[in-house]
Order: structure tokens, then C-alpha cells, then sequence
């Protein structure tokens, strides 16, 4: 099959084509970011594979309809990005990949509670200065406190198991759907309310609906423990940054690590360094020092990238040959299904 790939980088394409050998597509790649301006570029394609920050509303999905596209591969876990109504309506099919490795990403979300919790960075940053005094870097162990887990589904399973067996917190966990296996090793769920008002660190695994935009806003984070640490590897959207950027000026919050921003789609990905960034709100949470951001890399490792190729590109064969598409994404299948932990959240 013709497969147009956007928002390709190195690393996309050396999966990618090391997956092909067992397909043999004709993958022709784009280093732009899909929406309404690229559109054209897929014209004649049969098929487009798109990722996490491309635009796919109804304008792009038209004009993709109109030269030809029938199918959209998502090589990521989330769909918030895609007007599925206009796609059915366009009669474009989507598929995802809804589980490539959500060891990376519950791994990625450990390291981060790790590295902002022990000052790892500020103590990297000052060793490269030969400055190896300690003063300032007091961190605090997880052994015997508190952890909220918003979400349970494969990732959050993981880190909540993680914090309860391997490090001996009190995991209080909060879902829609209870996860029986979490509950008999220990975790307990509770509503969203008392997670924040008693956990010391919360870690957010949720997909972005209607429903879960901006889940922590300036009411959560009043009601949540005073000195809280936030941990977000999911979607940006779930925090509303400027209620985060008020609770962290006012101390209520006690340290923020973020692998996922809400405005992200216009900086992450990309090498900026030599340009100025326009995105005021982004600017003022990088002032605090204590707040860890990285680029959206939880789902980077080898593992992750070749599980994402060999699903998507067994999406775009089973297409092609006329099979049942197992990873399809639909409207009506979303609203039936949604709920906080029932997918996971990359």
C-alpha cells in the first residue's frame, strides 16, 4: 500500500522501514506536521500515517477525502486529535496501535517522580560546574507516603504496582472501572476528591476526553494536599496550565514534572533552540525550579518504537487485503467505551 507518513523523524523512519521487510509498502515520508496547509501532500495516497500532534479535523480529513485518502494510521495510542464523526462521515476508516509499550511510559513516569523528588537535575546541572556542595538538595523518599494514581488502565496498572510493591507507598488509585488484580495487591480506590486531598504525589494516566480536559484545574488543586507533587506523561490537556503556574507561585503545589503540555503541538518535536519562544505560559513554568518538563518522550524507547511500526503497518496490510481491522477507532465505539482508565493514555 501508498502510505503518505508525516511528522516523520530518524528515529520514525529506521522503525519503520525495519518493520516494512515483512510488508513491503511503499512508505514515503513527510517531515511536516499533518493538517489543513499539508493536506495536499497525500494526494493520491490510499492511506496516511499520522502521530500524536497532527491535526486531523474535519477540513484536513476533507481534503485528505477528496484526494483519495480512505485510511488513517495512527502510530500512537490517543485519538483526541481526529474528528472521528468527520471521518466517518468522509468514509475515512482510523486505526490506532492501543497498547505498544506501557512499560516506557509507566518506567518514563517513576524516573520523573525519582528525578523530582531527589533533585536529580539541579544536581546534574551543578556537577557540571564542579560545584558538588549539597546545600538545597534535600529530596524526600517514597517508602511510607501517599500516591494517587488517576487512571488504572495498562500504565497506570503499572505505576500503581510500582509505587505499592516496589516502594512501599500508600497507593490510593481513582477510575471509573476498579481494577480487581490492583486491589488485592494492595491499592485502594477512592473518589477524586479524597485522592487529592491526601496523596503527597499524584501521577495522571488518563486519555483526553470532553470529560477529563482540564481534570486538574484551580478547584482541584485547592483541594488538593498542600506540597502535592504532579506527575503528567498522559495528555497536556489534562492540567490547565495557568491554575498549575497559580498553584505552584502559591506553594500549594510542591513539584511538577511534565512529559506532555496542552500547547505542545507548536514546540515539542522539534529543534527550537535557536528560536524565540512565543508561548508566554510555557516561558513562566520553565522559571520554577521546581519543575522537571522533558519533550514528550515517554513512549521513546526501542521497544515502544518497534511494537508502534509492526502494528501500524499490519493495520495498513489488513486493509489492504479486505481483513477486519482489530485496532479501528469509530465514534460510536468511543462513546460507548470512555471512561478514565479505558485506554491507555499515549
Amino acid at each position: 500500500m501508498r502510505v503518505a507518513v508525516f511528522s516523520t523523524k530518524a528515529y520514525d523512519r529506521r522503525f519503520l522501514d525495519a518493520a516494512n521487510q515483512a510488508f513491503d509498502h511503499q512508505l514515503d515520508y513527510f517531515e511536516a506536521r499533518l493538517d489543513a496547509a499539508s493536506a495536499p501532500l497525500a494526494r493520491g495516497y490510499p492511506a496516511v500515517c499520522a502521530f500524536v500532534n497532527d491535526r486531523l479535523d474535519a477540513a484536513t480529513l476533507g481534503q485528505l477525502a477528496e484526494g483519495g485518502v480512505r485510511l488513517v494510521a495512527l502510530r500512537c495510542a490517543g485519538f483526541n486529535n481526529v474528528d472521528l464523526a468527520a471521518a466517518e462521515a468522509k468514509g475515512i476508516l482510523v486505526v490506532r496501535v492501543p497498547a505498544y509499550s506501557p512499560e516506557a511510559v509507566a518506567e518514563f513516569t517513576i524516573a520523573l517522580v525519582l528525578a523530582l523528588e531527589r533533585n536529580i537535575p539541579r544536581a546534574w546541572a551543578r556537577v557540571r560546574e564542579n560545584n558538588f556542595a549539597l546545600d538545597g538538595l534535600i529530596g524526600r523518599t517514597l517508602g511510607g507516603r501517599v500516591a494517587g494514581v488517576v487512571g488504572t488502565g495498562r500504565i497506570g496498572a503499572r505505576v500503581a504496582r510500582a509505587l505499592r510493591l516496589g516502594f512501599g507507598c500508600e497507593v490510593l488509585a481513582s477510575d471509573v472501572v476498579e481494577d480487581p488484580g490492583l486491589v488485592e495487591d494492595g491499592v485502594r480506590y477512592v473518589p477524586l476528591p479524597t485522592l487529592l486531598a491526601s496523596a503527597d504525589v499524584i501521577t495522571l494516566h488518563c486519555p483526553l476526553t470532553p470529560e477529563t480536559r482540564h481534570l486538574v484545574n484551580a478547584a482541584a488543586i485547592a483541594g488538593a494536599r498542600p506540597g502535592v507533587v504532579l506527575v503528567n506523561t498522559s495528555r497536556g490537556a489534562l492540567i490547565d496550565t495557568v491554575a498549575l503556574i497559580e498553584g505552584l507561585k502559591s506553594r500549594k503545589i510542591g513539584g511538577v514534572a511534565l512529559d506532555v503540555y496542552e500547547q505542545e503541538a507548536d514546540l515539542f518535536f522539534e529543534d527550537l533552540s535557536n528560536e524565540i519562544i512565543q508561548d508566554d505560559v510555557f516561558q513562566r513554568l520553565l522559571t520554577f525550579p521546581n519543575v522537571l518538563i522533558t519533550g514528550h518522550q515517554g513512549f521513546l524507547t526501542e521497544e515502544a518504537l518497534q511494537a508502534i511500526a509492526e502494528t501500524t503497518l499490519r493495520s495498513l496490510a489488513d486493509a489492504e487485503a479486505g481483513l477486519a481491522l482489530v485496532n479501528v477507532v469509530t465514534a460510536a465505539r468511543v462513546a460507548g467505551a470512555e471512561h478514565m482508565g479505558a485506554a491507555a493514555a499515549r
